[in-house]
């Protein structure tokens, strides 16, 4: 390879998702020839040689909105409600009209009350609001899953731990909760980190999981979303999402909401590792690789991370 090659495969490499720096000029000379492009993953792809991802955007919208999995209220068992089977009929002249009417009347308050309490599906999803909702929140809670509250209704935070559950335990990632899912809360399936030593930021791309650990024992387990391994273009340059895997450390950190210049979105206080990635909050983390190559977890986890946990800047960051 010529020297302008080099120099022009060490900038890409460079321009990240959230550095802030736009791509110098070896980079831009590369524009005519587009890195390879890498499809869609559902399990991590191996990594490009030749280009590094850019800032990722920041879609709108709940976690749980565009996940778009378990958030489907249509739940099974809906009451139908008493029986109006229409108009009274009215009385006969020998009065047995009078007579039907009230066995009619005690037959359908029998099948209102029932109809009141229909029985709940086998499943738990997005959007109910119960005691077993509330005894999961708990268990996930226990389990090192994040879970900051314990109120009984299934929102997005909980849907995210769910999320992660499932992703630990090989499950299909939708976020409802069936028999699997439930086998593993009551297993306690939590994942195991790689390190055994000092406080470190556990990147598991193949999972999509963040684990934050210290001295080998999981303390907290949080869902993410990394590079899908897709091209996309940022300033006229062409670049390939992907997360690079290896062990870094917290070199910068931006206790803010941080705009990217390559103009590809906002990302939540990102705490950067290698380059332009980083691990930062998203108003968007769903169950697979989405990102332009950075880290996401959702907002209140990234909160967690800077406000409760530290990972200051020298915090090693180990992604496998």
């Amino acid at each position: 390879m010529s020297t302008l090659g080099v120099m022009a495969l060490t900038a890409t490499l460079l321009a990240g998702c959230g550095d802030g720096q736009e791509p110098p000029a070896e980079a831009d000379r590369t524009t005519s020839s587009p890195s390879p492009s890498a499809s869609e993953e559902s399990s991590p792809s191996p990594e490009p040689s030749a280009s590094a991802p850019s800032e990722e955007p920041e879609p709108s919208g709940s976690p749980s909105a565009s996940a778009g999995e378990g958030t489907d209220d249509s739940g099974a068992g809906a009451a139908d409600g008493s029986d109006d089977s229409g108009p009274d009929e009215g009385t006969g002249e020998d009065g047995k009209g009078s007579s039907q009417d009230e066995a009619d009347g005690d037959k359908g308050d029998g099948k209102g009350d029932k109809d009141d309490e229909p029985e709940k599906p086998d499943y738990i999803e997005y959007g109910e609001v119960s005691d077993r909702v509330g005894k999961l929140q708990q268990r996930l809670r226990d389990l090192g899953y994040f879970v900051t509250s314990v109120d009984n209704a299934y929102g997005g935070e909980t849907q995210q731990a769910v999320f992660a559950l499932q992703k630990a335990g090989g499950l299909y990632r939708d976020g409802v909760v069936g028999d699997a899912t439930l086998a593993a809360a009551d297993k306690g399936v939590v994942p195991r980190p790689q390190t055994s030593s000092g406080k470190v930021l556990e990147i598991d791309i193949d999972r999509q999981l963040v684990l934050a650990v210290e001295n080998g024992k999981v303390v907290k387990v949080i869902n993410a979303s990394s590079g899908n391994g897709e091209t996309y273009e940022a300033k006229g340059a062409t670049y390939t999402a992907y997360t690079p895997r290896g062990s870094f450390a917290v070199y910068r950190e931006e206790n803010r909401m941080y705009a990217s210049r390559l103009e590809l979105g906002d990302m939540w206080r990102p705490k950067f590792f290698t380059g332009g990635i980083a691990v930062h909050g998203s108003a968007s983390v769903p169950a697979f690789p989405a990102s332009h190559g950075c880290v996401r977890v959702s907002n209140s986890a990234m909160d967690w991370i800077w406000d409760s946990w530290g990972a200051p800047s020298g915090t090693p960051v180990v992604v496998y």
